[in-house]
């Protein structure tokens, strides 16, 4: 980028900036994706209902906070991407060439991500159309579907919407979609919530997810639970830090970290009323993994009076939730892209776009379709690439963040507007506590090391 570029680029971000609720309501987007909704209800029924819940808050304190207020501080302070970010802020060069990882990884994810937010836009078409539950044979409706070339229509769709509000900017575009779908998601996790809990037999599924047993907490569960706190935060993947970016020196970073941990724990914990009660209710396993919300929820919408209508809102409620995550994750090559060759974001997100689209269509072709790419090396392409980003480069991105603000941050301080006494918990757990458990979550998810 040459020096016109790079003046012409930073005009920009000066001009265009989240608001305070803007910017916390963006990051809210960002954590309450799948997720919560997909992945927690089913890791939660693994591993004893609320015993895990009550762990998965104390690896959101211990862990979760101090990390996500490390980046938004690196964010706001380097007023960059997620690579130039940490050099801006007081790294060297090599800081720059590390901090690559939090921007390849986002773009990795966001791959394989698009596909699943397709399959939630195609559930709510055929749950709202009625088709959905006009075959009860529902593992042989959603086989069928990911089977085959519809996919990689909606994954196409899926891309073009999310391409359609980062183009239009942070204010205009993401900020403008964050405010409006999130006060929807927010009216949807009621009526879904009211629905759930009043359904027969309802208050086994409460009494499982609300009474602890602690007796099935095992440290694998611990470190269940704190990698799950680290990916729901959106951690380790450069969008807290592109977002902090965008922020208003004014903001509270320490306010805006409780409330973005609180929005994602809130939705956690709602997430968990819909499921556990639906599924208790209808006689479901909800520790059955992934299948359970394609799979066996429209089992039970489909038994459910006026279930056309709550199945549809359930899968429109996955599809913004998704949604506001594809965004968050888009926004960071694109960030990066800006700042490191100077280029337009319309051209940026399209470039970027059209790669994430193609890079995305092994993951669907591998799903069945291919089999050359469902089985490589014992896994699918679509399980490689989620298996690369989210286990490895993820931990290795948030232990990159707890170093450079840890130890070798002069600036921390100023950057985080801490007081001092919350500066030194803050400082100390990101140098002798984060950094231990972050590594232990990468040993754990590559398999290094196992409890049996």
């Amino acid at each position: 980028m040459n020096h016109l570029q790079q003046e012409e680029h930073l005009g920009a971000r000066k001009k265009d900036r989240f608001s305070s609720a803007g910017f916390i309501l963006a990051a809210i987007g960002s954590s309450v994706g799948l997720g919560n909704m997909w992945k927690f209800p089913y890791i939660t029924g693994e591993n004893g209902g609320a015993a895990f819940f009550l762990l998965f808050i104390v690896c959101l304190l211990v862990i979760g906070l101090p990390v996500l207020l490390a980046e938004l501080a690196i964010g706001r302070s380097g007023r960059g991407s997620a690579s130039t970010s940490f050099v801006k802020a007081g790294g060297g060069r090599i800081w720059g060439r590390l901090g690559w990882l939090q921007v390849i990884s986002p773009f990795m994810i966001l791959s394989f991500y698009v596909i699943v937010t397709g399959w939630t836009l195609h559930y709510a078409v055929l749950a709202f159309s009625g088709q959905l539950f006009n075959n009860n044979d529902f593992e042989g409706q959603f086989g069928g579907f990911i089977g085959g070339y519809s996919p990689i229509l909606w994954q196409l769709a899926a891309v073009a919407i999310t391409g359609w509000i980062v183009i239009r900017g942070v204010s205009k575009g993401i900020e403008r979609f964050n405010k409006i779908v999130i006060p929807g998601l927010i009216i949807l996790l009621i009526v879904l919530l009211i629905r759930a809990v009043t359904l027969p037999g309802a208050g086994e599924g409460v009494s499982f997810f609300l009474q602890p047993d602690f007796s099935k907490l095992t440290p694998e569960s611990a470190l269940v639970a704190l990698g799950h706190a680290f990916f729901s935060l959106s951690l380790g993947m450069g969008i807290l830090i592109t977002y902090g970016a965008y922020v208003d020196k004014r903001q509270s970073l320490g306010t805006a970290t409780v409330a973005i941990g609180a929005g994602d724990l809130i939705y956690a914990l709602i997430a968990g009323l819909i499921i556990f009660p639906t599924t208790f209710s209808f006689g479901i396993d909800p520790a059955q993994g992934p299948s359970l919300v394609f799979i066996a929820l429209p089992a039970a919408f489909s038994a459910m009076p006026f279930g056309t209508v709550f199945g549809g809102l359930f899968f429109v409620l996955l599809a913004i939730a998704a949604l506001t995550s594809a965004v968050s994750l888009l926004e960071v090559p694109v960030s990066f892209a800006m700042d490191r060759w100077g280029w337009s974001r319309s051209r940026s997100v399209i470039i970027i776009s059209l790669l994430c689209f193609v890079l995305g269509v092994p993951s669907a072709l591998s799903l069945g379709l291919v089999p050359e790419l469902s089985s490589m090396g014992g896994k699918a392409f679509f399980d490689w690439m989620d298996f690369i980003a989210s286990n490895i480069l993820l931990p290795i991105g948030g232990l990159l963040t707890t170093i450079f603000a840890g130890y070798y941050w002069k600036k921390a301080s100023e950057a985080a507007g801490l007081r001092a006494g919350w500066f030194r918990v803050w400082l100390f757990m990101l140098r002798y506590i984060a950094p231990i458990l972050v590594v232990l979550v990468l040993l754990h998810t590559t398999g290094i090391i196992q409890f049996k």
